[in-house]
């Protein structure tokens, strides 16, 4: 166990997104064969990883936005059946090397920017990458997660990138909608990177500064969410501020850009009012209309300027029809429980699936957050409770080996014990959520602040240290 130069864990008063389940760790911590409960599926050779703010000083509690803390990647590596460590890790910027007096990291940072990616981490062309929304360069990791240095897809991104890049699973081809509010006022990037990580497009869209967390993808669309959250500029001007704020006289619509089109040919379609920050899946339907299932807020950032929860209200699962000739949509509500950090089985991306799941957040600090399961073919939900202030983080489907049904495979998270401070990594029955208690059960070794996203990086897609 190594500690990091940082200063004891913050009170985080009056700021919800410092305190509690939210309040970062202080340590960086390396622990092996951790113990395990149940059986761990042996097929299970990789990491699974998970980034998240964890500022590594002190910050202001009266204007700190949950958005903004130094990235934090935590990761479990599973082999053989067993838990074989846990480790968290700091992702390098200027900002941490300056706090610990170490420097900045290698590699372009093309908009000098002080932090680091907090938002995403995952496996590409064989390379471990965290990433952050709204302009920051990708940081490459090493399998055991320390920071190789900034890595601009070897000297062919020309600028920002996202924390939600879409995988399309027949092409290899990764696809990204791109903004930089504070460097490009008006327009955002359609990035797409080819399998052996070079980036092989780069196309300028014009667009204002609108929040744009995600993206979409069918086989046919790039999908671009131009929506009421954009920059206001008293919060620009005030400095170290998050500078997105609740817009409703913007309006709201979604782009429908042809894959290999240019900008005049995106079709614009205006949708209802709200705010998306995750879109589960899209696809284009028989009658030649697109499909899109997302989690949708009636409004974000308009009392809460601070993070994505104080609006009194948590974002729905709605599935939109949008017709590209009649340039109109049809909503309907899938669920009007909470859902939020939806996934589904990466080889359905852009194509009809029958299968997604869900985080149900609480606004609650105290109570539990279930995993939801979707069959949106017949309408019907699954619910795993995992206890009483037990809340689960973003369910991360992993396809059983051999399988043939789409559900057939593993959800993998953390889930954060809000009662102890303690965190579990758990591996439940996609197929079988109705099942009574996890397939596995790892205990680690420190709490896991509530975070972001992650993924299942295998061993296959990147290869461990010979």
């Amino acid at each position: 166990m190594t500690a990091t130069e940082q200063p004891t864990e913050q009170s985080g008063y009056g700021n919800r997104y410092l305190s509690g389940p939210y309040a970062p760790v202080t340590e960086e911590v390396t622990a092996f064969d951790l113990p395990v409960e149940g059986g761990l599926p042996e097929e299970l050779a990789g990491r699974y990883l998970r980034n998240g703010p964890n500022p590594i000083d002190d910050v202001d509690p009266a204007t700190h936005h949950w958005f903004l803390g130094d990235g934090m990647v935590h990761g479990v590596r599973l082999l053989d059946g067993r838990a074989e460590w846990y480790r968290n890790r700091y992702v390098g910027s200027q900002h941490v090397g300056e706090v610990r007096g170490t420097g900045d990291v290698p590699g372009p940072n093309w908009n000098d920017s002080p932090g680091g990616p907090n938002t995403n981490v995952g496996g590409f062309a064989g390379t471990t990458w965290a990433t952050v929304e709204a302009g920051g360069t990708p940081v490459e990791l090493t399998y055991e997660l320390e920071t190789v240095g900034r890595n601009d897809f070897s000297g062919t991104l020309p600028g920002a990138f996202t924390a939600h890049p879409k995988l399309d699973p027949d092409t290899g081809e990764m696809h990204a909608m791109v903004y930089a509010p504070a460097n490009w006022m008006d327009h955002i990037q359609y990035v797409v990177v080819a399998p052996d990580g070079r980036v092989r497009k780069a196309l300028d869209i014009p667009l204002g500064m609108t929040m744009l967390h995600d993206m979409s993808l069918t086989q046919r669309y790039a999908v671009i969410y131009d929506q009421p959250c954009t920059v206001d500029i008293e919060l620009a001007m005030a400095g170290d501020r998050f500078p997105m704020r609740w817009n409703p006289d913007y309006g709201n619509r979604i782009g429908l850009l042809p894959r290999e089109g240019a900008p005049e040919d995106i079709i614009w379609i205006d949708v209802p009012i709200g705010y998306v920050f995750h879109p589960m899946n899209a696809y284009d339907d028989a009658d030649g209309k697109v499909v899109i299932d997302l989690c949708r807020y009636e409004r974000m950032f308009d009392v809460d300027v601070l993070g994505p929860f104080g609006d009194d209200g948590q974002a729905t699962l709605e599935r939109w029809e949008l017709d590209p000739v009649a340039r109109t949509v049809s909503t309907t509500v899938v669920d009007e429980r909470a859902n939020e950090f939806p996934r589904h089985r990466g080889s359905r991306t852009a194509k009809p699936y029958r299968y997604g799941y869900c985080a149900s957040p609480s606004l609650d600090d105290g109570a539990g957050w279930p995993t939801l399961k979707h069959d949106l073919q017949t309408g019907q939900r699954w619910e795993f409770d995992h206890g009483p202030g037990r809340a689960a983080g973003e369910p991360v489907f992993v396809a059983r080996q051999g399988g043939t049904e789409e559900d057939e495979g593993w959800l993998l998270t953390f889930v954060h014990d809000l009662g102890s401070g303690d965190t579990d990594f758990v591996v439940m029955d996609a197929a079988d959520l109705d099942r009574r208690g996890y397939v596995a059960r790892v205990r680690l070794p420190q709490r896991v602040p509530l975070g972001f996203h992650g993924n299942w990086v295998s061993d296959r897609a990147v290869p461990p240290p010979m």
